[in-house]
């Protein structure tokens, strides 16, 4: 299939480089980074409009959240000059459900599928965009209830295949409410901590001193504060309760503290993470993924959803539980 990216940023930028190196072809817009891109080598249009001349059959919508709806609109006022042109569209943000608002206020909703690749870096636009960014990432693709599964099948089909991706089908809300607590108020904790050294009258000291337990959980923290703020406020709905209960936490802990009360209940409570996570570490270094049996090139358990009926459903049941599409094949995904 063709592509055709809206925005060349991080994210829309890495992306369009690696389908370029997947020899896919890629045709990219973007006012600012246009220039930038075309001389790197990629395939530029002026603008939404002549992008709508080449005819992707994808049309990826890479623009910052806060200019969504704005880019939704172009791209419709496109496609109304380019009648029979028929694409799917869908997008990266980090929220997905005022992402479907706004492609739906466009009169896009019938041809949006939902995308979000997990991957970024505290840097920002096109020069720090690289097609290794995109390759192999783990990738949210979410549905709602007039999704249209041969749209869907699209998408998928250029996650798991060009970008060598694996794609969790979700609905927005199940998305929506897992990013904001792994990736929203993560960004909000390192913005967080950032301030208290900010305003610190021992700051100086203290970044002299910083190693690399600072320098991981502030990473984030030194992402474009307006793009933070924006991807936050957007998901205030799921961000803001567990906000809620990360500062009860944090009070509890500090009234412990201050009466030598036990604190074991903050500190052991991670345990089941821990350990998922020292599984998932220890599989990397062996080479086995988890799942895998205990010797070394052990075949790892693949399931499959047969395409018919109401399938996408039954891959946001099984996404839901800790399943991942891997491919299509032979009309069924393929499950690990």
């Amino acid at each position: 299939m063709s592509v055709g990216v809206v925005g060349l940023g991080l994210v829309g930028g890495s992306i369009a480089r690696a389908l370029q190196a997947a020899a896919v072809p890629v045709v990219a817009t973007d006012p600012v980074s246009g220039g930038e891109a075309r001389a790197a080598g990629l395939t530029v249009a002026d603008d939404v409009a002549r992008l709508a001349a080449n005819r992707p059959d994808v049309v990826v919508l890479a623009a910052p959240l806060r200019a969504m709806r704005s880019v939704a609109a172009e791209l419709a006022d496109a496609l109304a000059g380019e009648p029979g042109w028929d694409p799917t569209v869908t997008d990266v943000g980090s929220v997905k459900g005022p992402v479907r608002e706004a492609v739906a206020e466009a009169g896009l909703g019938e041809r949006y599928v939902g995308a979000h690749p997990m991957s970024g870096t505290e840097h920002s636009g096109f020069a720090a965009s690289s097609a290794e960014l995109m390759q192999g990432v783990p990738w949210a693709v979410t549905v709602g209830p007039g999704t249209d599964p041969d749209r869907l099948v699209q998408v998928l089909t250029l996650v798991t295949g060009p970008l060598g991706g694996t794609a969790a089908v979700l609905t927005d809300e199940l998305h929506d409410e897992a990013v904001a607590l792994v990736s929203h108020v993560p960004h909000v904790l390192a913005t967080q901590l950032l301030g208290a050294v900010a305003g610190a009258p021992v700051r100086d000291l203290a970044l002299g001193l910083a190693a690399g337990s600072f320098r991981d959980g502030t990473r984030v923290g030194l992402t474009d504060p307006r793009r933070t703020e924006a991807m936050v406020t957007e998901n205030g709905t799921w961000v803001a309760p567990a906000l809620r209960l990360a500062a009860r936490d944090l009070e509890r802990l500090a009234d412990a503290l201050d009466s030598n009360a036990p604190t074991h209940w903050f500190f052991d409570r991670p345990d089941p993470v821990r350990a998922r996570l020292g599984r998932a570490r220890s599989s990397r270094v062996t080479g086995l993924r988890p799942g895998d049996g205990a010797g070394a090139g052990a075949d790892e358990t693949v399931e499959t959803v047969r395409l018919t009926d109401d399938w996408p459903t039954e891959l946001v049941t099984r996404c839901a539980q800790g399943a991942v599409v891997i491919s299509l094949e032979d009309g069924q995904a393929l499950l690990r």
